[in-house]
């Protein structure tokens, strides 16, 4: 598994121009939650989406880029997070205990919105 690192709102609109031509991951950690440290280490423990881009945001840091994810996908902010964005649309959403990997496969296969 490959972290790409979310710090900035240009890394965010330049992650979601490239949703137009592949889908995108992003991973909302906070870093003081043990919750999100089991979720972050369940998924690194069953990522085999090698092709799959996955953006990790330290959301204690860089809280405005995560306000700025809710605005612009129209998601409701949680920590851990998980969001799977497809042409510039948020298509899979999930929280906590709710994450995912095999879930996240079945959203890149249908397409379809979820949020859990």
């Amino acid at each position: 598994m490959v972290w790409k690192t979310l710090n900035s709102l240009l890394g965010l609109d330049t992650l979601l121009t490239e949703s137009t031509s592949k889908d995108i991951v992003i991973f909302k950690h906070s870093t003081t939650c043990s919750i999100s440290h089991m979720a972050k280490m369940r998924l690194e423990e069953n990522w085999d989406l090698h092709d799959l881009d996955i953006y990790y945001l330290d959301l204690k840091k860089y809280r405005n880029v995560s306000d700025a994810i809710a605005e612009k996908l129209h998601v409701h902010h949680e920590s851990p997070q998980i969001l799977l964005i497809r042409n510039k649309d948020c298509i899979y959403d999930a929280s906590h205990f709710d994450i995912s990997v095999d879930e996240l496969k079945e959203s890149l296969a249908w397409g379809t919105t979820t949020s859990l």
